[in-house]
């Protein structure tokens, strides 16, 4: 049987896992307790009464560039272009992805609806990584296995990728920004003007 893509929906879930994260655990391992803090400080601000969209937005891409590995993500997922990019190029390509996952996402997380994160496990993959395995209770239907690879840096902890029912999200970006170059006729800038675009806030 085919293992599930990460489209948008599954996606959603993988984000919305933050949302529906179990409070803080104080003899849980570091990493499970990193997962389930910034959990707890997504929910409060996301869900805060009596603010705006446009300030959701920005604590939400305030969280992300704080809990996630942005430098790590965004060079693996343009994969061996990295290396034909010029510096300039790799810097604005950097500031762009940031802001493009965070318009992907923040918005979906109004189709919250009460489902549960349970957390079963933290394991060593090597001295740095280390996976923290859960499930979301879905209302409706089979719960959904939602892995978070966890870097950590000189006692700092950072996301470097959610693994959705066995299938990488960041593998999965990497595939869509190959094919937005090749669309673009191989092109580096061809995928910046398109993230340009796509994060170009609506009139």
């Amino acid at each position: 049987m085919p293992m599930r893509r990460p489209g948008p929906v599954v996606s959603t879930f993988a984000l919305l896992a933050l949302l529906c994260a179990p409070s803080v655990s104080a003899g849980a391992p570091g990493s499970t307790r990193f997962i389930e803090a910034l959990g707890e400080k997504t929910i409060a601000a996301i869900t805060r009464e009596n603010v705006s969209d446009e300030a959701r937005f920005e604590e939400f891409g305030r969280l992300f560039r704080e809990s996630f590995d942005i430098d790590t993500i965004s060079r693996f997922v343009l994969g061996r272009h990295w290396r034909r990019a010029t510096g300039e190029q790799r810097k604005e390509y950097r500031s762009l992805f940031a802001d493009f996952i965070v318009r992907t996402y923040a918005g979906r997380f109004r189709q919250y609806s009460g489902e549960t994160l349970t957390v079963d496990e933290e394991r060593e993959v090597n001295e740095r990584d280390t996976i923290v395995s859960s499930r979301i209770n879905t209302l409706d239907g089979p719960s959904i296995r939602v892995d978070w690879r966890v870097r950590t840096k000189g006692g700092d902890h950072k996301i470097v990728d959610i693994i959705v029912e066995g299938v990488s999200t960041v593998i999965t970006q990497r595939e869509e920004f190959a094919s937005m170059i090749r669309r673009g006729g191989g092109s580096i800038e061809s995928l910046i003007a398109e993230l340009r675009e796509r994060v170009r806030p609506a009139e």
